[in-house]
């Protein structure tokens, strides 16, 4: 079996992607995922380009790795510089990491555009910078920036670049689709030029501009690469770099390369989760392998094929990535949806029970009304166990009020709430403010029930969604809140629809709350 190398670039291209701003202590908690998660290598950062990085070399060194090594990134020596007088070759000594990468020209208009150098000059360039840095460090890569785009409009020039680093001893030599725009057959064909030519060890780095750089880094490790460059759920500068949340899994289960521990790569939707987290992004629920709906099933058919045999429907066990199987309930749903949903469930349902078809027939309902149960199971579980007799009520609502006051025009609108609930013979009546009219019913809620059952106090509520349903009707329009509530353990999602957005969203809070108190007292 091929062990290829994967060479992470989270925390440096990655950082690099809009609306992501890794601080030092994020880096390090990422670097300490990805280790865990077993990568070979980690590129930290380009420690000459800003204090941050040259602050994160320093504390990354008191880190207990196990797998990975801690990689330096910077550029050739500057044209006018002498490479041992070159302060971008200094701070990547000084960063003291054991592996450096750097990146060098390849294209030969980049080279008379932007450096406005010769290109015998440029070969030199690349030459001295690795002869010199491989005196300081144990491994030196060399990025081939724009490789690809150079080749094509100049091959014998740009394979002449990745000569001179050859010549100089670099330890893996890296074309990179530095734009993203080159198409798989050219990586196929320019790569196959590639092998002949040179003999040290090569690497891929491709960024996603054209849809492609998946595809193009497996077609390179097919082609001879042992080195693949990418980030966790593709980050990076445009459109991103090569997803290695994509690539690690097509390469190990269905090409039977090695890149990861059998154990560790069950790991991967969870470092997938982790650096979504740490990056503040929402997780992308239809991400290949390591997303929500990966391995989820709707339709009625298809369920029911999954329980008999899952590969009719999913093309690797989701439980090798850290992945498993869904069954969605919606109005495409059978009865093997249902069945499936009760067994999470803990239910035990016969398939031919009046039961079933009466669920089946109540959900088609109220998704024609507008319900949606894909995002808030927990109000479908509530729906099951109402249809079976499991349900029970912990209250009963009298009446609530809900107000909200502007008094100046550049002040914030007050939102208060006033509710009446009914717990067994006891009424309770209180009011709760809040930064909106929600929040406030919410409070209110709670303040109402905490009394009487304490647990609630650990529920938050984590995220409202309001979707309209009736295009065309203005205000007047239904609407569907989704609500995602959690306690210290557990998070779940209930719904509501009505035309009026406070109704919705208080059907929404009372399955959260009738959800919880089933699960803690049954």
């Amino acid at each position: 079996m091929k062990q290829i190398e994967i060479y992470d670039t989270t925390l440096r291209d990655g950082s690099q992607a809009e609306d992501i701003a890794f601080s030092v202590e994020d880096k390090l908690r990422i670097t300490e995922k990805l280790d865990e998660l077993g990568v070979h290598y980690i590129e930290g950062g380009w420690p000459g380009s800003n204090p941050k990085d040259a602050e994160y070399f320093k504390k990354v060194r008191k880190l207990p790795l196990s797998n990975a090594v801690v990689v330096a990134f910077g550029s050739t020596h500057r044209p006018k510089h002498k490479v041992r007088d070159d302060v971008n070759i200094k701070t990547l000594i000084d960063s003291k990491a054991r592996v450096v990468t750097i990146f060098g020209k390849t294209w030969d208009f980049h080279v008379k555009e932007a450096l406005k150098i010769s290109l015998e000059a440029n070969l030199d360039i690349i030459h001295d910078s690795i002869f010199y840095l491989k005196k300081h460090v144990e491994k030196v890569f060399f990025d081939g920036e724009h490789f690809f785009d150079g080749y094509k409009d100049n091959p014998d020039f740009a394979i002449k670049c990745l000569l001179a680093a050859q010549d100089a001893g670099a330890d893996c030599i890296i074309p990179c689709d530095t734009n993203g725009g080159t198409l798989p057959h050219d990586i196929k064909r320019i790569m196959q030029d590639v092998v002949k030519k040179i003999k040290r060890p090569l690497g891929i780095h491709a960024h996603n501009d054209s849809e492609c750089a998946v595809a193009n880094s497996i077609i390179a490790v097919e082609i001879g690469a042992v080195q693949v460059q990418g980030t966790i759920n593709g980050l990076g500068e445009r459109c991103g770099n090569a997803n290695l949340c994509s690539i690690i899994p097509n390469l190990q289960i269905k090409l039977g390369y090695k890149c990861l521990k059998d154990e560790n790569l069950r790991k991967l939707r969870d470092v997938s989760r982790f650096v979504n987290e740490i990056a503040n992004l929402r997780h992308f629920k239809r991400q290949p392998f390591v997303g929500d709906s990966a391995f989820a099933h709707k339709g009625g058919i298809h369920v029911s094929a999954v329980r008999k045999r899952p590969e009719t429907y999913e093309h690797v066990r989701p439980e090798l990535v850290g992945n498993s199987t869904r069954v969605l309930i919606s109005d495409l749903a059978g009865k093997s949806n249902i069945l499936r949903k009760a067994e999470e469930f803990n239910i035990h349902l016969e398939a031919d029970s009046p039961e079933v078809q009466g669920v089946l027939n109540t959900l088609k309902d109220l998704e024609h009304q507008g319900f949606q149960f894909e995002g808030a199971e927990a109000s479908f579980e509530l729906v099951l166990k109402k249809a079976l007799g499991l349900h029970r009520r912990f209250f009963d609502l009298i009446g609530f009020r809900v107000i909200d006051e502007k008094r100046k025009e550049n002040e914030v609108p007050i939102s208060e709430a006033t509710i009446m609930v009914k717990v067994g013979k006891h009424i309770e009546h209180t009011a709760a403010t809040g930064n909106g009219p929600v929040n406030a019913l919410d409070n209110a809620l709670r303040k109402a029930l905490e009394k009487f059952y304490p647990e609630l106090r650990s529920v938050k509520l984590h995220d409202y969604k309001v979707r309209v349903l009736t295009a065309g009707k203005g205000t007047s329009a239904k609407v569907r809140v989704l609500i995602e509530s959690g306690d210290d353990e557990h998070k779940w999602g209930t719904v509501g629809v009505s035309e009026n957005i406070i109704e919705a969203s208080w059907q929404a809070l009372v399955d959260s709350i009738e959800y919880k108190l089933l699960k803690e007292k049954g």
